[in-house]
């Protein structure tokens, strides 16, 4: 995968995170804003054909929903279903 390719993937996970979270503004209730929005990153990078590992996360310190440390993100396109022979 190009880099730039990279970069636009990163920016629609950026853009849905923000979209999920908004929903949630003005209702007082921060840990659904946040598990909205890692909810909404983790669906755009389940279907980003990268094998990446989240290395830093905020959740443990807070007990906030978050992306895991260590969690995988991505997949690889030789292994789905479709691309299976």
């Amino acid at each position: 995968m190009a880099t730039r390719d990279l970069a636009d993937h990163l920016v629609q996970a950026t853009e849905a995170a923000a979209v999920a979270a908004s929903k949630w503004r003005g209702l007082g209730d921060g840990k659904a804003a946040d598990g909205a929005a890692v909810e909404a990153m983790r669906a755009v990078f389940d279907n980003v054909p990268f094998d990446g590992r989240v290395a830093i996360g905020e959740g443990e310190r807070d007990d906030a929903p978050m992306l895991w440390i260590g969690e995988p993100l991505g997949f690889d396109a030789r292994t789905r279903p479709e691309h299976l022979a």
